[in-house]
């Protein structure tokens, strides 16, 4: 067949593939229109002819068409017979999808008593599509045996039948054709079981690809929750610390009103373009609006600028560090920012301005600690928080460092508080 045979049936088999498709639709809406439909076939090509030869509207004298002694063999049925054997060969197929077993049983007692009479009716192709639907819809663990009460039923035709053929040859005929009638049973139901799972393996799929979004979501939510938590907190604990000190000094020293108003200004701007580098990755691709500002992520090289906005807030800082840090990648140093950023920002707004805060980070083998401690707010100024008290900063920074297998602590250190954050470098799953 050429390719443009090929291409020609394309269209037909997915017309074909959309009928069957509606008739399946049709069928589940409405099973007994198509049960109905088989019994109706059956009785019009298999029963209504044996009606008509036993009239004598066709087939002369009655007596069936086939050799002399072949037809000597088998009983006449008598006009009123006939129609009651043949509703109880026909009739069960009704239900042959609702109770295949009990028709298949039905089918069988009435094809038994009717062979035991020793009559011949077309309509006993009835017990091979009962044995089809059995096959097909029933129980598989049912269908050994129905096929040895089939193989059963069948033995006795081949017994009435050996007047006029070989028992051996009339039995091998009638058990391939059961065993065909199971064979397409079986192939039908495995491409149904096949196509079942294949629909509910695409299902499952669906379900999990909508779990990863939403976890992604959550997750990608969380993130920003966390950056905007430490940048607003940050940045705004700076400015209400700026503000309260530049109030003060207005009336004694207004140049230092002046200057803190300036750090005002400046820790706000960069608040702010903090703010719009962070809420840019929430907006929707829009090619006539203006892509937001990009600038990179924290590292520990601006720890020395944040530190010296929290001085100018009033929190002297000391910062040490041990250790190679500038071979950290940038995910950890992102990590150690905004741990310290964090903490220093804890540090401004429960020490408050005059106090002291150590901030040391080192690094030794596969192990980095990070140590902010301060010294307390100025007596009789106030006390360290107490010590249940946790707010969502210090969840952000023990997320943070669980990312890197770390911990975080804070505790109380004398008249001020400590936290102490430890993270794990060691490459994970087998990186280097």
């Amino acid at each position: 067949m050429t390719t443009e045979e090929l291409s020609g049936l394309g269209p037909l088999v997915a017309r074909l593939g959309r009928a069957g498709q509606r008739l399946r639709h049709a069928d589940r809406a409405r099973p007994w229109v198509l049960d109905t439909a088989v019994v109706v076939v059956v009785f019009l090509l298999f029963c209504l002819p044996d009606l008509l030869h036993a009239v004598g509207v066709i087939g002369g004298d009655g007596d069936g068409d086939g050799p002399h002694r072949f037809r000597l063999a088998f009983t006449r049925l008598p006009v009123a017979g006939m129609p009651a054997l043949q509703a109880g060969l026909v009739v069960p197929l009704l239900w042959r999808r609702r109770a295949p077993a009990a028709a298949f049983g039905a089918v069988t007692a009435v094809f038994v008593l009717q062979w035991s009479l020793g009559a011949l009716l077309r309509a006993d192709v009835a017990l091979f599509v009962a044995l089809y639907s059995l096959a097909l819809h029933g129980r598989l663990r049912q269908l050994p045996w129905a096929c040895a009460v089939a193989a059963g039923a069948l033995s006795l035709v081949a017994a009435r039948v050996s007047v006029a053929m070989s028992v051996w040859d009339a039995l091998f005929f009638l058990l391939s054709t059961a065993t065909a009638a199971v064979a397409l049973a079986l192939v039908i139901r495995i491409r149904r079981a096949q196509l079942a799972g294949l629909r509910d393996r695409a299902t499952r799929l669906e379900i999990e690809r909508d779990q990863r979004d939403r976890l992604a979501v959550a997750s990608e939510r969380a993130r920003v929750a966390r950056e905007m938590h430490d940048i607003v907190g940050h940045n705004l604990s700076v400015i209400i610390t700026l503000a309260d000190a530049g109030a003060y000094a207005t009336g004694a020293a207004p140049e230092r009103g002046k200057e803190a108003l300036r750090l005002i200004g400046d820790t706000g701007r960069q608040a702010l373009s903090e703010l719009r580098r962070v809420l840019g990755v929430l907006r929707e691709a829009d090619g006539s609006a203006a892509r937001p500002e990009l600038s990179p992520q924290p590292a520990l090289s601006d720890i020395d600028a944040l530190c010296e906005a929290v001085r100018a807030a009033g929190l002297e800082v000391v910062y040490r560090t041990a250790g190679d840090i500038d071979a950290l990648d940038s995910g950890v140093q992102l990590t150690v920012y905004r741990i310290v950023q964090e903490a220093l920002t804890n540090a401004l707004k429960h020490a408050g301005a005059g106090a002291r805060a150590n901030l040391a980070i080192v690094v030794e083998d596969a192990r980095l600690t990070i140590t902010v401690q301060d010294s307390g707010p100025p007596a009789p100024a106030g006390r360290p928080r107490a010590a249940n008290e946790e707010g969502h900063g210090l969840v952000g920074m023990r997320e943070r460092a669980a990312l890197y297998g770390g911990q975080v602590s804070a505790s109380p250190a004398g008249a001020g508080w400590a936290v102490r954050a430890d993270l794990d470098l060691t490459p994970r799953d087998g990186a280097r």
